[in-house]
């Protein structure tokens, strides 16, 4: 038998040594990770606590008769004059200003992304400065100021540009609506208020539609509960501001800011908050001098209003005052009261309601 070749052997080949793989270098990376992912669950929880708060029952209205009435004020600013005589049809009103809850549901139905929500518009503000050009809105800041100036701002220091604030979040990224449904909904822009008024089968009132609803029958009254003054008798009627403006508000009404709704007395038609609370949109554009060729049967307002104070835009009517209406600074929680934005402009004293 033949006997088999010797094969020559390779020569060994020495194992290579072992090795620990080491994660301590990902720690840093899944830390940073980490931190994103709580910030953003964070802004979502916060996101969900504004819709968790959707109210989908059917506001409560309130029929408004039909009448007529002596519209504006003498001896007050030029744009309440002059007094007219207005007569406006019958309709129906929310009996009070519209909720967290109920424009939460409208989000919640519809997606809506309100004004201060959406991106900045260069087009619109092309010479804005930065800190303006981040979704945001107006939050009050209480400061010990003077309340005439002179102030080191152009504008009442008082009101501050908040990225972040919203109607989900009224003073800023740390603030929150959750367990305030029924709330009233604020920085509301003119734009959301219509768009949610379509929504619901509504629309905004009339400036004479909204001063005839607030008197509530007493025409020629400085308040819309009647003659008394806020606090006359340790009685309340509206969740205005009492104490030093800007600096401080006591509370002496029972709210510091905004009240729930339906925290005060409803006037005479069984409207809630048609003084102080939250300002609230009307349909018509501003111009101070309308009142003098006004027509007596259903007033609209002017097919445009005139850009006034500084601004380059037309403005639109807000009625009502709110929690930041001070004798000593601004008297606007009376029914004769007339005030003004644009319509992109939201705050968080800033509602409304509607009618049909």
């Amino acid at each position: 038998m033949a006997k088999k070749a010797n094969r020559p052997t390779s020569p060994a080949v020495p194992a290579a040594p072992s090795r620990r793989f080491s994660f301590w270098f990902l720690v840093p990376v899944l830390l940073v990770i980490g931190l994103v992912a709580a910030v953003l669950a964070v802004g979502w929880q916060r996101e969900d606590d504004a819709l968790r708060e959707a109210d989908a029952t059917a506001p409560e209205m309130v029929l408004v008769p039909g009448g007529t009435f002596w519209m504006g004020r003498e001896n007050g600013p030029a744009d309440e004059s002059p007094v007219h005589e207005v007569t406006v049809g019958p309709f129906q009103m929310d009996a009070t200003e519209v909720t967290v809850g109920q424009f939460a549901a409208f989000v919640k139905a519809t997606g809506y992304v309100t004004v201060a929500e959406r991106p900045f518009d260069e087009r619109k503000y092309p010479n804005a400065p930065l800190e303006f050009r981040k979704p945001g809105s107006a939050v009050f800041v209480p400061m010990d100021v003077p309340v005439h100036g002179p102030w080191d701002t152009p504008t009442p220091p008082w009101w501050r540009y908040v990225p972040g604030a919203n109607w989900r979040r009224p003073e800023g990224p740390q603030s929150s609506v959750k367990g305030k449904k029924n709330y009233p909904a604020v920085q509301i822009a003119w734009e959301d208020a219509g768009a949610y008024a379509q929504w619901a089968g509504k629309r905004l009132p009339t400036e004479a539609e909204w001063e005839w609803a607030a008197r509530g029958g007493l025409d020629r009254k400085p308040y819309c509960w009647g003659d008394a003054k806020p606090g006359e008798g340790g009685k309340w009627y509206a969740n205005a501001y009492q104490g030093k403006f800007p600096a401080e508000d006591t509370g002496a009404d029972g709210f510091i800011g905004l009240a729930p709704v339906k925290s005060f007395p409803p006037n005479g038609y069984g409207l809630y908050d048609m003084s102080g609370n939250a300002w609230e949109w009307c349909s018509d554009w501003y111009d101070p001098k309308y009142y003098a060729v006004s027509p007596k049967d259903n007033p609209k307002g002017p097919e445009s209003g005139p850009p006034v104070e500084g601004e380059f835009q037309p403005q639109k009517v807000r009625r009502g005052g709110s929690f930041l209406c001070d004798d000593s600074y601004c008297h606007r929680y009376v029914p004769s009261a007339r005030d003004k934005n644009p319509t992109d402009s939201s705050a968080n004293h800033t509602g409304f309601r509607c009618v049909k």
